[in-house]
């Protein structure tokens, strides 16, 4: 596919991924219309509310309205970041999709692989456009110097629920124009990737994901990358932004609980390794070219999706997730996408490293 014709469903996607989240955070005044505690109950309200406030333009609402140190709103700081949310979103999602429908376009057995990763971008957009605006935000309440990076970490994880739900629509909808586009393009190169080279990428790659989900992620390990000393002034509080970024899970020993309590909750972790694994492995036969970016990127989405299986696995499984329901399960949705994306990139530049040094792909005649 074309850069032409790949960037109409990109900026279609993107305009709508924009305009969903737009709307949602426009709609959160109707939570406080009188009845809707009656008519959707006390905690439904206040979990809607706790997910549509990031991306509620309007700060009218008590929960996030900005005071100054001086007790006056700083209103201009706060409408700059959503300036900046919505335009980060829109660019972030746009770019990503486009260079997705290039190297993956929904076509050819390609299409569910394309929805899966375009919904995995659109939430790592959300992500990032959240994160590029938080100094803004944090700015706007008058304490913008006061524990900057806790505060940094604690802003970077907002507005990633509605993000899971308005992903998807936004990835359906470039796919299908995607695909409309697609029509008449004449055939997409297809690459024959040798089984040996591509279960070594799948492993290499997925080893790097493991670094995180098995071994950073262990409890003893992560309260040491959280409560070491890294020195003073600026980055005198890291650990908190540092387990984002580098944590993908959260695991400990079976103390104090039944062996077969624990092992069900670890298929959760060996589910996303699986989920990677698989994704890797069909990757670089699904790219029209497996180069290091398409291989980094497709990485991301794979551990974004991987993650939201293992979430899906545990909140049915452990947790309580059946008894509390679909509002217990779309909270955990989302969780660690700062990390994905990290070793996401790293485990895709290694995987398509190699890839490389096994065996060249050979181009087949479609």
């Amino acid at each position: 596919m074309t850069w032409g014709r790949a960037a109409i469903p990109a900026l279609v996607g993107g305009l709508l991924l924009t305009a969903l989240l737009w709307w949602a955070g426009a709609s959160t005044e109707a939570l406080h219309l009188p009845g809707s505690g009656d008519l959707l109950g006390g905690e439904a309200v206040a979990d809607l509310e706790r997910w549509l406030t990031p991306w509620a333009y309007d700060p009218s609402a008590p929960a996030q309205f900005p005071q100054g140190s001086d007790g006056t709103p700083h209103l201009d700081l706060f409408h700059t970041a959503m300036q900046i949310r919505f335009g980060a979103l829109f660019v972030f999602f746009t770019v990503g999709a486009l260079l997705l429908t290039r190297w993956l376009p929904p076509v050819a057995g390609r299409g569910p692989a394309a929805l899966l990763a375009l919904w995995a971008w659109g939430q790592v957009s959300a992500m990032l456009a959240v994160t590029l605006s938080a100094p803004w935000q944090i700015a706007s309440y008058g304490h913008g110097s006061y524990r900057f990076l806790p505060n940094l970490s604690g802003v970077m994880t907002q507005g990633r629920e509605l993000a899971v739900v308005a992903g998807l629509v936004a990835a359906a909808t470039t796919v299908l124009v995607a695909r409309a586009a697609a029509k008449g393009a004449g055939p997409l190169p297809r690459r024959e990737v040798p089984a040996r080279a591509a279960r070594w990428a799948a492993t290499a790659g997925t080893a790097v994901i493991a670094l995180s989900l098995l071994v950073l992620s262990y409890q003893g390990v992560a309260a040491a990358i959280q409560t070491a000393p890294y020195g003073g002034g600026f980055f005198s509080e890291p650990g908190e932004l540092l387990r984002e970024v580098l944590l993908l899970g959260a695991w400990s020993g079976p103390s104090g609980i039944p062996v077969v309590d624990w092992l069900l909750a670890r298929l959760s972790d060996v589910l996303v390794l699986a989920v990677v694994w698989w994704a890797l492995r069909l990757l670089p036969g699904l790219l029209t070219r497996a180069t290091v970016p398409a291989m980094a990127v497709g990485t991301v989405c794979a551990t974004v999706v991987g993650l939201g299986a293992g979430q899906l696995l545990r909140a049915a499984t452990v947790d309580g997730g059946p008894k509390w329901g679909l509002r217990y399960i779309v909270t955990n949705l989302g969780v660690g996408l700062p990390a994905a994306l990290l070793w996401g990139l790293v485990a895709g530049a290694v995987a398509a490293v190699t890839l490389r040094l096994t065996a060249d792909p050979v181009p087949v005649e479609s």
